[in-house]
């Protein structure tokens, strides 16, 4: 729950415990933003201020799902430059991701990895309660194939983020928001499943 924000301290903790970390993080958005309304924290800015602080090992970060509005002709050129594998919606569409997620399992090694997964990184067909809605994203199949595909990762903490019921009255996103985050804790390390 909670809005992006939550995973700046989250990872500050973590960074503190293990050192940089690699990052698995699906999103419509980089939110890799500097300031808005004069403001250094909020929901678009959590990624540039772990990167600020060396909280990332951004030779192994991934951006899966990421589209919609922009305001800079080339929206991911700072996550580029910082060494985040950036994979469009556009690169997924219509594809099983299992290929895409053995690939970052060999990106992410045998070293600390932290799951962030914003809502909203699902198409809003499937999880309209958030805040910031964009069309074609993930499928929930998708979603699933991703969290999943981390399963024998150094996994050291997960998060579900973005989630606003008040904005689906049918329940599904938090229904779908539920599901992935048990997905979360069926793939940790130690975790027996059938």
């Amino acid at each position: 729950g909670g809005d992006h924000t939550i995973t700046y301290p989250i990872l500050q903790a973590l960074a503190a415990k293990h050192g940089p970390v690699g990052l698995v993080h699906v999103d419509a958005h980089t939110d890799t933003g500097d300031t808005a309304l004069g403001q250094k924290i909020y929901h678009g800015s959590p990624f540039r201020r772990c990167v600020e602080e060396g909280l990332l090992d951004c030779g192994r970060v991934v951006q899966i799902g990421i589209r919609g509005s922009c305001y800079d002709p080339d929206a991911h050129k700072y996550c580029r430059e910082q060494g985040f594998r950036v994979v469009p919606a556009e690169e997924c569409w219509m594809k099983s991701l299992e290929p895409l997620m053995r690939e970052v399992r060999v990106q992410m090694g045998e070293r600390p990895v932290y799951i962030s997964f914003d809502i909203d990184g699902l198409d809003p067909a499937y999880a309209p309660g958030t805040g910031t809605p964009e069309i074609a994203g993930l499928t929930p199949a998708q979603a699933l194939e991703i969290i999943r595909g981390c399963k024998g990762l150094n996994i050291v903490g997960c998060d579900l983020v973005e989630v606003a019921p008040m904005y689906d009255v049918s329940g599904n996103t938090a229904l779908l928001g539920a599901n992935l985050l048990f997905e979360m804790l069926c793939v940790l390390p130690g975790v027996k499943t059938l």
